[in-house]
């Protein structure tokens, strides 16, 4: 089978828990993480147990929070022991972009040191919080030894997401090849008319209607042959505890359709089951065979 000619999804699995995202850190600083109600290893173990659901093998790709991994290490190996990828989300969930340069690097450098004691491998994947990174912490990432970054989104109109210069780089398939050893694999989006449409899963995933979203992922497919999801863990958990503040609209996105993302998700992957689903580093490997 010329695995080449059959479209790709990959799917990503960002490991944080729901009090650990940025549209609710005004109401859950650091400080307060160590007394919250844990629910990221059972969401997490929902999301391993549906990708076993299918006849066709269904592998994705886990960029764990540090803190997470380093009070959960069964959690890590349960991931690892059913055929996935583990990669690096950093340790603190602290935008890349809003931390010195010294403390940007340790906390790639111990996640990355963390997570290669706990599984055993050589941890290549790394993705920013938020998506927060620009070419100069590109430059970090590489020097501390992944072999990727995946923290690329080209919506340009959420203030959190970083920007990078991809001019001059060579493309193949959706990766973009900084040099020899390093690679960028970015969130997946429509272009419609010349304008980015955000396509690549987590609150946009939620929002559209499910024959929508499914349409524009075909769409993705038939231009680039492969699409990058991302998702959270907690975006299926719809007991998580609620926040007691007054409604916004960043605490409205982080409800939306809790209860139906799994189902959402399930649908999504029966309908591409055609597809190949890769971890990232099966991706770039197919690439450069």
């Amino acid at each position: 089978m010329d695995l080449t000619r059959i479209n790709n999804i990959l799917i990503t699995i960002d490991v944080e828990d729901w009090f650990q995202v940025e549209n609710l850190r005004p109401w859950f600083p650091f400080t307060k993480w160590g007394n919250q109600i844990q629910r990221v290893e059972y969401n997490t173990n929902s999301l391993l147990d549906l990708f076993d659901k299918f006849s066709r093998p269904v592998k994705a790709t886990f960029f764990i929070l540090g803190w997470i991994a380093e009070r959960l290490p069964n959690l890590v190996s349960n991931i690892q022991n059913r055929g996935h990828e583990i990669a690096s989300h950093g340790y603190h969930h602290v935008l890349n972009n809003q931390m010195k340069d010294e403390h940007l690097r340790k906390d790639i450098l111990s996640s990355k040191k963390l997570l290669e004691d706990l599984s055993g491998k050589i941890i290549a994947g790394y993705r920013a919080p938020s998506f927060s990174i620009n070419n100069k912490i590109l430059q970090v990432i590489k020097e501390s030894g992944y072999k990727y970054d995946s923290s690329y989104n080209s919506f340009e109109m959420h203030g959190r997401y970083g920007v990078i210069s991809t001019n001059g780089y060579k493309r193949k398939g959706i990766a973009i090849q900084f040099d020899q050893e390093f690679h960028e694999l970015p969130i997946s989006n429509l272009q419609i008319l010349n304008q980015t449409i955000p396509w690549g899963g987590g609150g946009y995933f939620r929002f559209f209607p499910p024959a929508v979203f499914i349409k524009g992922v075909r769409r993705i497919l038939n231009s680039s042959g492969t699409y990058l999801f991302y998702m959270h863990p907690w975006e299926i958990d719809a007991k998580q505890p609620k926040v007691d503040c007054p409604r916004s609209l960043s605490i409205w996105r982080h409800y939306l359709n809790l209860n139906k993302t799994h189902k959402r998700l399930e649908k999504m992957i029966a309908y591409f089951q055609n597809c190949n689903f890769l971890t990232c580093s099966q991706y770039l490997d197919l690439l450069n065979r």
